[in-house]
């Protein structure tokens, strides 16, 4: 009986199980079926349905399903529902409400009573159905049960198209400090730091951005392919596919009549209408190795094929649709204001319902090149390095006497520049260099460094640290790079501004004096405040404005980061690339707001396409979001931070001093007393500027 128990997917062991991971991981972790990661989850979920079926019996089993259960809307277990749909205990559901909540799990999003309530009555018609075959209920109760209007509690629109990611991690934090009876009954007004304004923006630059790099990977195929007896029954009938109308920019399911060479013939619900190739021109057929911008497809015979099923967006010219697909990539963003801590805009994924998994906080993704920052500002504290500390690009061998692997570290570019400055090697973000610059901070000390710095996971103590290979989480990176932008001072950031109880007593307040919404006598207060609250100073503040100056020139051409240029305002950053393509990172600031953007797949199945960089993937949603977020918004220059700085001219190329042979002399930031010489005069006393020695050669060589 047993093994009859845990076979196939639909016990309710096996449901239970995955309720249980569900409600612990997100509902995104019991959808991976393929790959390494599907067979991880579906032992995972087998051994943790032998556990249950040995330790309770059906009832306690039944229990916990029902406790676990997602119903949608944040809604896990049936109490949740209850409270969610209909503000009521579950003893005191009807019997029309408990059918629909009965309904709900198998797909909650499509099932919605909010979103789609035909679809909800038709489901819960079903359930009503499944209960009279059963004898549970009499025809009468089903009939009155039937004809019940579907009438829910309406859910705040804050959860679900406003910022439902910061939401939701405010809610968690609150249930944790103040337990969820208390925030469910006792009435409490929270006032959360986020800015809707920015919100909008940052939701509207992630989709565009992670739609356009999604199409940039290839055409995945239609939703499905009908035949032609089906054509006219799923134009008129299947409405399940058409979620709108194709106003205000949606996305709708079409069905494919006719396909010539330049364009596709379609019907969307009874209207007709065509895609031509220019709106089709990226779906060529999936491959990394390729470069999507000089593989467009000539014609759509190939793509598509009568009787396809497709989602299509409509253009400015009625009757014309492009071509469109649920984008596999994600995308996460986090922006801070580094002066008032506030966290002004956070998107944890592309569709908070169909994954309430937080990428900007619950994603540990390898950083790539947006992690060498940190080993230079290591440099330039500890090891005296400067921007003319000279560096050798050129291959590094290296065994690992555990793995019996060898490890040959390449730059992008798959080429060597020889002796580069610090300056050039980190506008390049080229690799070798940044190897030896790890060589000579040590791996123990760079990895104390990290976590000094703000990093919160294990970091790998080997060379590949340098290229970003120790997973960290988006939250952390971009509280580093709010470090750099303060001088080195510890940031504070902060999702709840005030939370008052029902009768208006300030349970806590952490509002700023630089938030222009704030009354003035409590601006004046909190800025009082300030003032006794210690300041950490985590790095010195001339390390923090040498590294911030280096990042400015990234965001330069030739930098990675050269697009950023655009945004028009002082700004500095770094872009992160990992070696397998998997992960694309920008992170960059101006004097009033930091954020940083990930691109990326959940799951490590399939690489990005092969030129999918930080710089063309998520540079772009940095941008946009930053040119809406700061608008008429002018951004000063950053100020040395003491008159420990010097500035001098110097040749890019060589990291010397400028002379009159110079082309194109650069101004570059020194620590007073590290400057390079001027060799017209006689040479300064005191230790040079470190370089790549042969003894560091012999030490790469040994590790």
């Amino acid at each position: 009986m047993k093994k009859n128990r845990v076979s196939g997917g639909s016990t309710l062991s096996q449901q239970t199980a995955k309720a249980i991971m569900a409600s612990t991981e997100g509902e995104e972790s019991v959808r991976i079926r393929s790959g390494w990661a599907g067979v991880r989850r579906k032992a995972r979920e087998f051994i943790l349905t032998r556990r249950l079926e040995n330790n309770f019996d059906k009832e306690h089993i039944l229990w916990l399903y029902l406790s676990e259960v997602y119903f949608g809307h944040h809604s896990y277990g049936v109490q949740a529902a209850a409270e969610n749909y209909y503000r009521k205990n579950v003893w005191e559901l009807s019997l029309p409400e408990i059918a629909l909540i009965a309904g709900l799990p198998q797909a909650p999003s499509k099932f919605s009573p909010f979103a789609h309530p035909e679809r909800a009555k038709a489901r819960r018609a079903y359930v009503l159905r499944r209960m009279f075959e059963e004898g549970m209920i009499t025809a009468q109760e089903r009939k009155e049960a039937d004809d019940a209007p579907i009438k829910v509690y309406s859910v705040q629109d804050i959860f679900r198209e406003t910022a439902p990611y910061v939401t939701e991690h405010i809610r968690r934090d609150l249930v944790a400090r103040y337990g969820n009876e208390r925030l469910l009954n006792d009435g409490l007004k929270v006032y959360a730091t986020v800015d809707i304004e920015r919100e909008h923006d940052a939701v509207a630059a992630t989709i565009r951005g992670v739609i356009e790099a999604d199409k940039r990977q290839g055409f995945r195929g239609p939703l499905l392919n009908l035949k032609k007896k089906d054509w006219d029954d799923f134009s008129k009938k299947e409405q399940a596919f058409l979620e709108g109308d194709g106003k205000n920019d949606e996305v709708i399911a079409a069905l494919v009549t006719a396909v010539e060479k330049e364009q596709a013939k379609i019907k969307v619900g009874d209207q007709e209408g065509v895609i031509p190739l220019e709106q089709a021109a990226w779906a060529r057929k999936p491959n990394p190795e390729l470069n999507s911008e000089y593989t467009k497809i000539t014609t759509l015979r190939p793509v598509l094929s009568s009787g396809d099923v497709v989602l299509v967006r409509a253009t400015e010219t009625k009757g014309v649709w492009a071509l469109e697909q649920e984008p596999k990539l994600q995308g996460a963003l986090i922006s801070t204001d580094p002066n008032s801590g506030y966290v002004v805009a956070m998107i944890g994924g592309y569709d908070f319902e169909k994954s309430e998994f937080n990428r900007a906080f619950q994603a540990c993704r390898q950083p790539g090149s947006a992690f060498k920052p940190v080993v230079y500002s290591a440099a330039i504290e500890q090891r005296n390095f400067t921007a003319s500390t000279i560096l050798l690009d050129a291959p590094i061998v290296t065994d690992d006497d555990t793995t019996g692997k060898r490890w040959k570290p390449n730059n992008y570019e798959e080429t060597f520049q020889g002796e580069v400055p610090v300056r050039k090697a980190l506008i390049h973000s080229l690799n070798t260099p940044a190897i030896r610059t790890l060589t000579q901070v040590g791996v123990k000390a760079a990895g104390a460094w990290a976590h000094k710095l703000g990093i919160s996971t294990k970091i790998n103590e080997d060379l590949s640290m340098a290229l970003g290979s120790s997973c960290v989480y988006l939250w952390d990176l971009t509280q580093v790079f709010t470090l750099f932008n303060r001088m080195g001072q510890r940031p504070k950031p902060i999702f709840t501004r005030r939370v008052l109880d029902r009768d208006g007593r300030i349970l806590e307040d952490h509002s700023s004096f630089y938030d222009p919404w704030t009354t003035l006598p409590d601006r004046i207060a909190s800025g009082y405040g300030k003032l006794f609250e210690p300041v950490e100073q985590v790095i010195q503040p001339e390390t923090a404005f040498l590294m911030h100056h280096l990042m400015e020139e990234v965001c330069k051409p030739p930098g990675t980061g050269g697009r950023a240029v655009a945004l028009g305002k002082p700004v500095a950053g770094k872009t992160g690339t990992t070696n397998d393509l998997f992960d694309a990172w920008f992170l960059g600031y101006t004097k009033d707001l930091v954020t940083g953007v990930w691109v990326g797949y959940d799951t490590y199945e399939v690489p990005m396409d092969k030129y999918e960089t930080g710089g063309h993937t998520a540079l772009p949603i940095w941008l946009d979001y930053m040119q809406r977020a700061l608008k008429g918004v002018p951004q000063p220059q950053f100020d040395p931070p003491t008159e420990n700085i010097v500035w001098v001219s110097v040749d890019p190329e060589t990291g010397k001093r400028a002379n009159d042979q110079t082309r194109q002399p650069v101004l570059e930031a020194y620590l007073k007393g590290a400057e390079p010489p001027d060799e017209a005069q006689p040479a300064q006393t005191g230790a040079p500027a470190p370089s790549t020695t042969a003894a560091q050669e012999a030490l790469i060589k040994g590790l």
